[in-house]
């Protein structure tokens, strides 16, 4: 296919919304649980998740990881299905599972064939009324969560880096806090809080089901509806909207691990989806560091060859503000102050004058064509239909789109000079440290 054509059909995918989804059906159980039935029957597949309206941010102090940890223990079984047993019996039937936690969620799913997703939907039903949570199940996966947290992050600059500019940047919404919670928290959790985590939360009231695929919606609510319709729909989780104190001025720390390179990352505070600013936060991200052809690659890496890596990100689909972030990495022998000098420039100069026509619509190209790529997976268009739904509403998906086709340059630039101060960044700069060596005989 020649380039034109291809751009072509891209930009008629762009224009009509829907075409870019397959059609989504709404149902709503007696017990008050919402179901999402999206209807696509290109591949016999589908995709069936369960979101609950729990993560990082709603545990209490002292209890973080709280939600990680629980996330483990569903899968160590029900009376009727053992420790381990949901996996093998999704995998024997040709599927996969998995289940994720952050900070203002927690969702499970399993993509099968679709004639076998009523596999799905009875474990899940099981599962979300009679876990067992087992002393010695909690005992051992506790420990498995400890050594997650020490691979992950302790032992990981990078990421070690990234927990504390979070924890940095925020002194009073509980997005301070780590997904996986810290590891003093972690060790003195105790089986009965979680017992009591799972019993508040994890009900009818909190949750919403996404099922994807090759399926019939007026069909596929009848099987749902045996399953979870009988479920109590318990108490509605009250929601406390902690608000995050205006920053007043640049914070900086630095932290000193064993690393290779010296790297740096900056963060400002940002308002979430779907307030007007966020499209063109969105874009500005893509601009300044959306791929190699980005103003940050290409000035930093290409050019003067201060890092070897610069990436910048707009988290916008949060419950709450969160952060625009920018993190690089220093090349071999170059100074790190110098290479922050160097992304505080090119911050300064999108906001003294405008991005071109030409990079705005790039950026809103590389957005929306995100959104087509989703058409390829039913995991994907569940996925995005989740997330949206945890926004507000599944239907807010068209809102997205529709705000981000409508950015024009000097939007971008006026949100670069609104929220890109000095005022408002925190900044955190990894300086490695060497390895002691130690004489052992």
């Amino acid at each position: 296919m020649c380039k034109k054509l291809r751009y072509t059909i891209l930009f008629i995918l762009l224009l009509v919304p829907s075409l870019l989804f397959a059609e989504t059906k709404e149902y709503l159980l007696k017990n008050g649980m919402k179901v999402l039935v999206v209807e696509d029957h290109k591949a016999p597949l589908a995709t069936f998740q369960i979101w609950y309206r729990v993560g990082a941010k709603d545990e209490p102090a002292g209890k973080t990881g709280m939600s990680h940890l629980l996330e483990h223990m569903m899968f160590k079984g029900t009376a009727k299905h053992g420790s381990k047993e949901f996996s093998n019996i999704v995998q024997r039937n040709g599927g996969m599972d998995n289940a994720f936690t952050t900070k203002d969620y927690t969702a499970y799913f399993q993509t099968l064939s679709s004639d076998r997703i009523g596999i799905s939907i009875e474990m899940e039903a099981d599962r979300m009324q009679n876990l067992l949570l087992n002393e010695a199940d909690f005992q051992s996966e506790r420990k498995v969560v400890m050594e997650e947290r020490r691979m992950r992050y302790e032992d990981d600059p990078e990421n070690s880096l990234y927990e504390e500019i979070i924890a940095t940047s925020f002194k009073a919404h509980p997005y301070r806090w780590p997904v996986i919670g810290w590891m003093s928290d972690i060790a003195n959790l105790k089986r009965e809080d979680l017992v009591r985590h799972y019993r508040e939360h994890y009900a009818p009231a909190n949750a919403f089901i996404v099922i994807s695929g090759d399926l019939n919606g007026d069909s596929i609510i009848s099987t749902i509806r045996d399953n979870f319709e009988q479920i109590p729909a318990g108490e509605k989780t009250a929601e406390y909207r902690t608000e995050e104190p205006v920053q007043q001025g640049e914070k900086v720390f630095y932290l000193e691990k064993e690393a290779e390179l010296p790297m740096v990352m900056m963060a400002y505070h940002v308002p979430a989806f779907p307030h007007e600013d966020s499209a063109a936060l969105d874009l500005l991200a893509s601009i300044l560091a959306g791929g190699k052809s980005s103003r940050l690659y290409t000035r930093i890496v290409q050019e003067s060859g201060l890092a070897i890596s610069a990436d910048a990100d707009y988290g916008g689909l949060y419950k709450d503000p969160f952060l625009f972030t920018f993190d690089s990495t220093a090349a071999p022998g170059k100074d790190i102050e110098e290479l922050r000098k160097a992304i505080a420039a090119e911050i300064e100069k999108i906001t003294a004058a405008p991005p071109s026509e030409q990079e705005v619509q790039k950026a809103k190209n590389q957005v929306e064509a995100s959104f087509v790529f989703a058409e390829d997976s039913t995991y994907s268009r569940a996925l995005y239909t989740g997330i949206f739904e945890m926004m507000g509403d599944w239907s807010l998906m068209d809102k997205y789109l529709e705000g981000v086709r409508k950015v024009k340059p000097e939007d971008v630039q006026r949100v670069a000079k609104k929220y890109l101060t000095e005022e408002n960044l925190t900044v955190g700069i990894l300086k490695p440290v060497k390895k002691e060596m130690t004489n052992e005989k």
